[in-house]
């Protein structure tokens, strides 16, 4: 199996997304919208045969983060109602997905902080935000937040 069907399948059962309307469903109109944000919102690294880590950040502000949180919107609603060209003050840690083989090498948190950095360059990122769908996420969320100095709200995930 080729390393972009493994994503797709590692992503059909780590999120479940097309069964569950609160999750941003990705697909090709999502990171076009996505890219308007930021151009560091997706990030892919390819090895050989394909993708093996995909990211997604979402710039946006610490009301529509509260809200989030709150469980008063879901991931589309807080992507959709994110204006464009505006200063952001909250990154939400949307997704983070890596093969099996390359877990554990530090590639995934790189990529990560990378494109922290570059949107932190453009925008006045105060607050982190998640939420968790695998012990790994949440602690590479918490390394990231303890690695770039801010505080990481979490949204509570439903069993």
């Amino acid at each position: 199996m080729k390393n972009f069907e493994r994503m797709i399948q590692l992503a059909g059962e780590v999120f479940d997304a097309h069964n569950d309307p609160a999750q941003l469903d990705v697909n090709q109109d999502v990171i076009a919208q996505l890219h308007q944000l930021h151009p560091a919102t997706v990030f892919e690294f390819v090895d050989g045969d394909g993708p093996v880590i995909w990211v997604i950040l979402i710039p946006t502000t610490s009301q529509l983060m509260k809200q989030f949180i709150d469980e008063k919107i879901s991931e589309t609603e807080l992507l959709n109602n994110t204006i464009l060209n505006q200063k952001y003050d909250s990154l939400y840690l949307c997704s983070a997905m890596t093969l099996q083989e390359f877990r554990g090498k530090g590639l995934t948190k790189k990529i990560i902080l990378d494109a922290i950095k570059k949107i932190r360059d453009d925008h006045p990122i105060q607050n982190l935000f998640t939420w968790n769908f695998s012990q790994e996420g949440e602690m590479l969320a918490e390394s990231i937040a303890r690695h770039e100095k801010l505080p990481l709200l979490k949204r509570q995930r439903r069993n």
